[in-house]
């Protein structure tokens, strides 16, 4: 154990002042240090404490200053959200009504209309750019109470957010369709403006109230919305609505404002077009001094897009009531942000179908500063013939293009004066569709013409064409014609069936009901997604009846939709295979002749196809008159015209020589069918036999034509044992052969033949007995 010490063993360590110990000290050193202890220790401790209290104190005054500072900048940044309209729980419930604040309107529920309680999370930042922010929420104050079943507002007392929630969301129906269900898709409405009143975009307050309006006006329910003003100049507002959103920023300087509005409901956006035009498109206030005509009135753009999926995620599934909007309308139009004019002109649906005109001006086409200057009178070219600069118009049925005010022309004579300048006399046409009446039209410049038959099922596109479309019916210049068309005495409209007409009046081939000479089936396209157009295009009575229906001359002519490309799979493979069903159908009923050319300049996306099937061999020889005979029967057929204008803008004889060309795509996808169905010996002997297509044994359809005695030529069709098989065609005396010519079985079946794969001889087409040295 270690012993005890006493105060003069510690005393005895210590060190005197002198360095010397206890020890070492003398009797009266040793006293003096005791007596001087007390006072030395009692400084020491003083010294200690004073220090002690000077630490701590410094602390507790730091502590106490920062939690004061806090609390003070605490209560000054609340008191100035608060004073701002800024101030804002995390989460909390939406109980509590809230008006205008700093002049803002507070958003409000429609009369009648139910709107379903709501949480929100929100969280505010402080950012240097932005100099206020507001944030507006619903007032229910004025909610009306609805009839039973329905619920009425809450109290904070007894409230079940959760319950109330839960059963509200499933009893309303703003993401539905008309059937109720529910969607997980929408409309995107994306807008652009410039030109706009800068003291209007730098105004938190007249944005908002154009907001509120917006979504009132347009039935949707705005739940809150926030602003901020921004530094040094502009405005961005989000507004969360019941449906979705709505959002824009703006540049006050540049006079432009960006917005965009997204809904979930079952309403169409396009219709809100003119409501936002006039809500946020604020002309600009001249200055003083300025002159008001110097000030360009605000210029839109917009785009239009369907979102997510129309019927949940099955994409097999299809939509009734928005097929339409799918196709070439929303893809080509619609979605595109950059035409510099895109206006609807009229959005309606008939009884049969959605009706759709709009007024377009594409910059790749068209230049929109030469359209303004055709507006003006100032005797420049331009001004002088505006017609050349105004903006494209376009018919849509269904979603689908029809027709277009530049391509009007190049379509409907291509359909129409081919066919009839073909036939020696054209007396009786029927037109079947055409509703906008562009190709009665075209018939009617006929002088030969003394009765044209339109049917057409739907009697509201006339209506509509007619006042939409002027130009397309307008027969005003043609002499001894009327200025609608169908007031023309030769003109008759029949609201019917086209197919129950032709099948009641021409099933039965003895029928003695009138014919007609030619026959123009201007309807739907054969790969149109719908039922009446493979009925349209394959039904057995009605291709036998529009056989039945023409005179021994007749021709029948098809508007067939665009032309292939070169990888596109034979059409029965493919979308178009009511095209394919259709051409051999009509070669099995009985006509002898078909062919196939397109136009180009229709104005559609593709060049267009057009099919004529001819039952004579007169007229299918008249198809291939040179372009100087061509241009004499256009001199001799055509009406004069009242104007002085020219009344074909597209057809002539150069024309139809491109006509008479059959385009290589159909060539080759009809090659291609029998690739496909591995049946090469059944194949016509152009397609086994590469070098038929050559240059050097190319036919000439309008200069050796049946008219005149043709020479033999060396006709090679078979290839045998690795080498080829050559023969010498036969003449016949009625119409001898020629190299892509497949002679018949009789001579009265015989054509002059330029195209064999598509001008289909007699009744057989291309099959070849064994043993035999000509295919038959």
């Amino acid at each position: 154990m270690c012993p005890k010490r006493n105060a003069t063993d510690v005393h005895r360590r210590r060190p005197s002042p002198s360095g010397m110990t206890i020890d070492e000290l003398s009797s009266s050193e040793l006293v003096a240090i005791l007596n001087a202890e007390v006072p030395v220790s009692t400084s020491w401790s003083e010294s200690i404490l004073s220090s002690r209290l000077s630490t701590t104190f410094m602390v507790i005054t730091f502590v106490i200053t920062t939690l004061f500072a806090f609390s003070v900048g605490c209560a000054a940044r609340i008191h100035i959200l608060s004073t701002h309209g800024m101030a804002a729980p995390s989460i909390h419930t939406e109980v509590q009504v809230q008006g205008e604040r700093n002049g803002l309107p507070a958003p409000t529920i429609l009369p009648g209309k139910g709107v379903p309680y709501t949480t929100y999370t929100s969280k505010h930042f402080q950012m240097p750019g932005s100099s206020t922010s507001n944030t507006l929420h619903i007032d229910r104050s004025n909610a009306i109470q609805k009839e039973e079943g329905s619920y009425a507002p809450p109290t904070k007392d007894g409230l079940d957010m959760s319950e109330l929630k839960e059963a509200e969301m499933n009893e309303h129906g703003h993401n539905t369709d008309e059937s109720g269900e529910h969607l997980p898709a929408g409309q995107h409405l994306l807008l652009d403006f410039k030109d706009v009143d800068s003291d209007f975009l730098n105004s938190e307050e007249r944005l908002a109230k154009a907001m509120i309006e917006l979504t009132n006006e347009s039935g949707l329910t705005l739940l809150s919305y926030h602003c901020h003003s921004l530094v040094p100049i502009g405005v961005s507002c989000a507004g969360v609505l019941l449906e979705s959103h709505v959002a824009f920023h703006t540049w006050p300087l540049e006079g432009v404002i960006a917005m965009d509005l997204f809904t979930c409901g079952g309403g169409l956006l396009i219709p809100l077009l003119p409501l936002v035009k006039k809500l946020f498109a604020v002309p600009r206030v001249p200055e003083l001094g300025e002159d008001p005509q110097d000030i360009p009135e605000p210029s839109m753009l917009w785009s239009h897009k369907w979102r997510g999926f129309r019927h949940g995620y099955d994409p097999n599934a299809e939509d009734d009531d928005d097929t339409h909007q799918y196709q070439c309308l929303d893809r080509w139009v619609l979605g595109r942000l950059d035409f510099d004019i895109k206006e609807p002109v009229v959005s309606t649906r008939t009884k049969f179908q959605a009706y759709d005109v709009y007024e377009l001006m594409n910059p790749e086409k068209r230049d929109i500063t030469s359209y303004y200057k055709s507006l003006e009178d100032d005797d420049s070219y331009e001004s002088r013939n505006p017609e050349l600069f105004a903006p494209d118009r376009v018919l849509f049925l269904d979603g689908v293009s029809q027709s277009t005010r530049f391509g009007d022309a190049s379509y409907h004579e291509s359909i129409v004066h081919p066919a009839m300048i073909a036939h020696d006399h054209p007396e009786r046409v029927a037109i079947i569709g055409g509703g906008e009446g562009a190709t009665m039209r075209e018939v009617l410049k006929h002088k030969s013409v003394k009765k044209a038959v339109m049917i057409e099922i739907d009697d509201e596109i006339v209506g509509l064409s007619k006042e939409y479309l002027p130009g397309w019916n307008d027969c005003s210049n043609i002499e001894g014609s009327a200025a609608w068309c169908f007031d023309d005495e030769r003109a008759e409209l029949r609201y019917e069936d086209a197919m129950a007409f032709f099948v009641d009046r021409y099933h039965d081939a003895a029928s003695t009901v009138e014919k007609f000479d030619v026959i123009i089936m201007d309807a739907l396209d054969p790969n149109d997604g719908v039922e009446f157009a493979t009925y349209l295009y394959t039904d057995d009575a009605y291709m036998h009846s529009l056989y039945n229906g023409l005179t021994d001359s007749g021709i029948l002519v098809v508007q067939v939709g665009e032309i292939p490309v070169s990888k596109s799979p034979p059409d029965e493979f493919g979308p178009f295979k009511n095209r394919s069903s259709m051409m051999k159908q009509l070669k099995e009923i009985g006509f002898k002749s078909i062919h196939l050319y397109d136009e180009g300049h229709s104005e559609f996306h593709a060049p267009w196809s057009t099919m004529v099937a001819f039952k004579d061999e007169k007229t299918r020889n008249n198809w291939y008159r040179n372009s100087a005979e061509v241009d004499l029967q256009i001199k001799k057929r055509i009406s004069k015209s009242t104007t002085g204008k020219p009344l074909l803008r597209n057809f002539d004889g150069s024309t139809m020589m491109g006509y008479q060309i059959t385009p290589k795509v159909f060539q080759q996808q009809y090659c291609q069918e029998y690739k496909a169905a591995s049946k090469p010996e059944g194949a016509p002997a152009e397609c086994l036999d590469k070098k038929s297509f050559s240059t050097d044994q190319a036919y000439n359809p309008v200069l050796d034509r049946s008219s005149s005695p043709r020479q033999s030529r060396n006709n090679n069709l078979l290839e045998s044992n690795g080498g080829r098989s050559s023969t010498q065609a036969k003449p016949d005396a009625d119409n001898e052969t020629h190299p892509h010519q497949l002679p018949s079985k009789t001579a009265s079946e015989k054509f002059s033949d330029g195209a064999a794969l598509f001008f289909k001889v007699g009744e057989s087409f291309g099959t070849c007995e064994a043993g035999s040295t000509r295919c038959e």
